[in-house]
């Protein structure tokens, strides 16, 4: 479970363990020194069951204090957030996300925005141009915007002993969710994020992730007999985690190409081009 960050001393050994645990190799990389950061971070997982409390509003603050302070292209933030507790809208988002019940369980649904709007709102405020704002590069400035500051609102939610879970399904059907939130044109709901304490009783394990052979390249890209080790050895790992779980033990090579077998894969996203001009977003 995700506890809330306590001054104690940690040691190398302590963060070597923490290492091994994500990735469940024996050539796991050592740290060469560990501290509270990096044990929060590396002992994250995603929390789908909550106790039944509120999140009080001044974690909620605290948390988007946090989300501004990530990083920020060119200092524009164009993203914003949107604080769901109402049981009856949770409901209906959930519906939208396929059906998600822990979106209904937790006591807070965030949504994340990509949000051009202000800008635009700014621009005809102080009767001056605004003529970028349709480009493509805007619009994945505040998608990455929105990723960077979300990130940093979990890992402080996670330090006070709260816990969440990304909601990609949100993206199913963008239009309805925009309605729901009364989102202006150049806003989108770039993901959601279930939000609440975590249920000891149903707590999950950290859940493994491909090895650095397979995401870290020096110098140039390649795909070489390291990557297929690495992308080979966590399809077992994988699979021995399923299994752990109670879970399909079907691998990860299977699942993630199933993922992307095709546009009838995505849920409706396949649409999201489309959708995002409709939006407001000139993608140019």
């Amino acid at each position: 479970m995700n506890k809330p960050v306590t001054q104690r001393e940690l040691g190398a050994n302590e963060g070597a363990a923490a290492i091994r645990a994500r990735y469940r190799r024996d050539d796991s990389p050592t740290p060469p020194v560990w501290n509270e950061t990096l044990d929060l971070l590396l002992a994250h997982r995603s929390v789908r069951a909550y106790l039944p409390e509120s999140v009080p509003a001044s974690v909620v603050e605290t948390m988007v204090a946090a989300a501004q302070s990530a990083s920020t292209s060119s200092n524009l933030q164009v993203w914003s957030v949107v604080a769901v507790e109402d049981e009856v809208r949770k409901s209906r988002l959930a519906d939208l996300a396929g059906n998600q019940q822990h979106i209904r369980d937790a006591p807070l649904f965030l949504l994340w925005l990509a949000d051009l709007s202000r800008l635009d709102n700014i621009g005809k405020d102080q009767g001056r141009d605004a003529a970028a704002l349709p480009f493509l590069e805007m619009f994945l400035t505040a998608a990455v915007d929105a990723a960077l500051a979300a990130q940093n609102g979990l890992v402080a939610l996670e330090s006070l002993g709260y816990g969440g879970v990304y909601i990609g399904g949100i993206r199913n059907k963008p239009e309805e969710v925009a309605a729901e939130l009364d989102l202006p044109p150049g806003t989108f709901a770039v993901f959601g994020m279930a939000v609440g304490r975590p249920d000891p009783a149903k707590a999950g394990g950290v859940r493994p992730r491909l090895g650095q052979g397979a995401v870290l390249h020096r110098e140039q890209y390649a795909w070489n007999d390291a990557q297929r080790e690495a992308v080979a050895t966590y399809d077992e790992k994988f699979r021995d985690f399923q299994k752990e779980c109670g879970l399909p033990e079907q691998g990860w090579i299977r699942q993630a190409l199933s993922r992307v077998r095709g546009p009838e894969s995505l849920s409706g996203r396949d649409r999201l081009s489309e959708v995002l001009r409709k939006l407001g977003f000139g993608l140019k």
